[in-house]
């Protein structure tokens, strides 16, 4: 029995195939959930899991999938790999909260750390390898301001699931332990986590402070594949910008994915990040993973 491979050009009759990765449990209540909201307003839809975001990105070259829901690393990955390639990726939708971004830099609030300047010497709490928030952006920005780690300062790492990016935050939430049993003397954290942990008693409320801040930056998107049905990625994302808070079955689902609203797709948001992925050495131009020590 001959078994008919599929390809980015099948008919819009066809699935629209996202890819999504597995960081927690609820990602499968997510996406049945979107899955049985298209089937509703007549767009096929289905999905295939990953474990990691690198070999989703590659997946978006070899065919299993259309579009991808990405990071905003593997945004950056996705882009280069095209870029070399010849080909073009598109961000097209993207949640109201992946706008705007920023992280901090965080001390106790007895700290005698006072500016930037005075973390010469001391060591800097990050969090995973590949976590754009905590330690790609963050290293950079102390690098722009003359701080080079490993040079002139610490780095300790709390890698944490590799792979994921840093969406499981685990690895924020290991770095603020750290410096509170006095192990690190900052932490990187983006700024929503920094008000999340002071809310659930990671950090004692009014017990740290802000001792830098980052620029703005934008967080995930969904990322087409090339070739992919276009179509059908018109329709997919015309129902998207559709979804409205105050719709009873929409609004859960939308919960679950930490938005309100979903909004068109931008890439202004990324220039922060493809800085620091080239001043940290975490790719290479055609997306070439350059980290050594990176497991995932």
């Amino acid at each position: 029995m001959s078994v008919r491979s599929e390809s980015l050009s099948e008919p819009v009759s066809e699935p629209l195939l996202m890819g999504a990765v597995a960081y927690a449990p609820k990602v499968v209540t997510i996406w049945e959930g979107f899955k049985a909201w298209f089937a509703e307003h007549g767009l096929a839809f289905d999905y295939l899991l990953f474990s990691n975001y690198e070999r989703q990105v590659e997946a978006q070259f070899d065919g299993r999938i259309h579009v991808a829901w990405n990071s905003p690393l593997a945004w950056e990955r996705a882009r280069r790999i095209a870029a070399a390639r010849g080909q073009s990726v598109e961000a097209i939708a993207m949640r109201d909260t992946d706008c705007d971004l920023r992280s901090v830099i965080v001390v106790k609030e007895d700290s005698p750390l006072r500016s930037v300047a005075d973390l010469r010497g001391r060591t800097l709490g990050v969090g995973a390898i590949d976590s754009p928030q905590a330690t790609l952006i963050p290293l950079d920005h102390l690098r722009q301001q003359g701080l080079v780690g490993g040079r002139d300062f610490q780095v300790r790492r709390f890698d944490v699931l590799g792979g994921k990016h840093g969406d499981h935050i685990g690895g924020e939430r290991d770095a603020a332990k750290a410096m509170l049993a006095g192990e690190v003397d900052a932490c990187c954290l983006i700024d929503g986590n920094h008000l999340a942990f002071g809310l659930d008693g990671t950090l004692p409320a009014g017990g740290t402070r802000i001792l830098a801040t980052t620029g703005l930056f934008d967080h995930c998107n969904f990322t087409t594949s090339p070739g992919a049905p276009q179509d059908a990625l018109r329709r997919f994302t015309e129902l998207l910008l559709s979804m409205r808070w105050d719709d009873p079955k929409v609004r859960p689902l939308l919960e679950l994915e930490g938005l309100r609203a979903w909004r068109p797709g931008r890439t202004s948001g990324y220039a922060l990040l493809t800085r620091a992925v080239d001043d940290e050495a975490f790719y290479a131009a055609d997306g070439r993973i350059l980290a050594a020590d990176y497991r995932y």
